[in-house]
C-alpha cells in the first residue's frame, strides 16, 4: 500500500473529511479523464510487467481535476510509497535531499504547482530525474567542494495549472504529460450523487443535475457548492435538494445556469463596460477588480475561454459576443462569436 507523507491536522475539517471519504482506492473507481485513465493504466502496466519504475509523469490543467488524487492512485497501483511537496515550499537544493534519500525504489515523488519551482530547484532536480544521483555542496563559495550521491530510481511526478510557465528543459525530462480537461454534467453527477451519498443527504435526481449544471466542469467546485446548498436546504426548506431548492440556493450563491459565479460576472462587465470589450491586457483587469492576474490567469480564465466567454489574443483579452449576450448587452458590431457549451 502506499503511504501519503501529508501533515494534516489532528481534527480534519468536513471537507478534508469527504474528500478523504471519496477518494478512489483504484484507478478503476477514478471517475472522468476516460482517455488519461486509459493512457495511465498502459503505463503501468508496463512497468510493472518489466518491473521497472514509470517513467517521470507530467499533469496540467485547471485547478480541481484531479491531479492529485491521480498521483495518490498511481502510488496505490504499484504497491509504492507517495512523497507530496508543492514547488513554493522548495526554497533551496537542502529542501528536497531528504525526500529524494528516503525515497526507495520505484517510489514516487509528487511535486504540486510546479511551475513554480526556482531555477536554482530545477537545476538540482535535473541529474536527479535523468541519472538518479544528486550533487550537494559541502560548503560555499568558489572552491566548494560537492559529493554526489546516488538515489534510488524513483518517479517525479509534477502537476501544473500553468504549462507555459514550465521551462523547456524541465518539461523535455518528463516521459509522460497528460492533459486534465473539464468534466461533462454526467460525469459531475455522478460525483454530486457519490458526494452526496458521504454527506447523508436527501437529494433527488434534477437537484443533484442542477447543481452539476453549474459545476464549472470541476468536481471541486461540484462538491463545495453541494455543501453550500445542502445548507441552505437545511435551513430553508425541509432538508431535501431538489431542482428548485438548488436554483434558489445557488442564486442565493451567485452563481447562474453556466456556473458564472460573481467574479466571472464582475470581469468579464469589467471587461465590457470598461474597456469597450477589449482588448486589454490581464494585469489591467486584475486592477481593475482587485483580483491577482495570476489567479484569474489560473482559475478563471481556462473555464471563461473554453466555453466561449472570454477570448484571447496577441493584444489582451477580448469578451465575445457570447458574454455580451449572456450579461444581456448588444454585442457590437465584428466582436467574436463563440457560443457556450453548455446549454442554458
Amino acid at each position: 500500500m502506499s503511504r501519503a507523507e501529508i501533515t494534516t491536522p489532528e481534527v480534519l475539517s468536513e471537507e478534508s473529511v469527504v474528500e478523504l471519504s471519496l477518494r478512489p482506492q483504484r484507478l478503476a473507481e477514478f471517475i472522468g479523464q476516460a482517455r488519461v485513465k486509459e493512457s495511465l493504466g498502459i503505463a503501468l502496466d508496463a512497468a510493472r510487467a518489466r518491473r521497472e519504475p514509470l517513467d517521470h509523469l507530467l499533469f496540467f490543467g485547471p485547478p480541481g481535476l484531479g491531479k492529485t488524487t491521480l498521483a495518490d492512485l498511481i502510488a496505490r497501483e504499484l504497491g509504492v510509497n507517495l512523497t507530496v511537496t508543492s514547488g513554493p515550499a522548495l526554497e533551496k537544493p537542502k529542501d528536497l535531499v531528504t525526500p529524494l534519500t528516503n525515497l526507495r525504489e520505484g517510489d514516487i515523488l509528487f511535486i504540486d504547482e510546479i511551475h513554480r519551482l526556482r531555477p536554482v530547484i530545477e537545476e538540482f532536480l535535473y541529474p536527479a530525474m535523468e541519472d538518479f544521483h544528486i550533487d550537494i555542496r559541502l560548503s560555499e563559495g568558489p572552491n566548494a567542494q560537492t559529493v554526489q550521491v546516488g538515489l534510488e530510481r524513483f518517479t517525479l511526478v509534477g502537476a501544473t495549472t500553468r504549462l507555459g510557465m514550465l521551462t523547456a528543459p524541465l518539461r523535455a525530462r518528463f516521459g509522460i504529460v497528460h492533459q486534465l480537461g473539464f468534466y461533462p454534467v454526467e460525469e459531475l453527477e455522478v460525483i454530486v450523487r457519490r458526494t452526496g451519498e458521504v454527506l447523508r443527504v436527501e437529494m433527488d435526481a434534477e437537484g443533484a443535475g442542477e447543481i452539476a449544471r453549474r459545476s464549472r466542469g470541476t468536481p471541486r467546485v461540484a462538491n463545495r457548492l453541494l455543501r453550500r446548498v445542502r445548507d441552505y436546504a437545511e435551513v430553508r426548506a425541509d432538508g431535501r435538494i431538489t431542482r428548485a431548492v438548488a436554483e434558489a440556493a445557488l442564486a442565493l450563491l451567485d452563481v447562474d445556469h453556466f456556473g458564472l459565479d460573481d467574479m466571472d460576472t464582475r470581469l468579464l462587465r469589467t471587461i465590457i463596460e470598461k474597456f469597450d470589450g477589449g482588448p486589454v491586457g490581464l494585469a489591467t483587469i486584475g486592477a481593475a477588480i482587485g483580483e491577482d492576474p495570476g489567479t484569474i490567469e489560473e482559475v478563471y480564465e481556462p473555464f471563461l475561454v473554453q466555453h466561449g466567454f472570454l477570448q484571447r489574443t496577441p493584444r489582451g483579452r477580448v469578451a465575445t459576443a457570447h458574454a455580451y449576450r449572456h450579461l444581456g448587452f448588444v454585442p457590437p458590431v465584428g466582436s467574436p462569436e463563440q457560443p457556450g457549451l453548455f446549454p442554458g
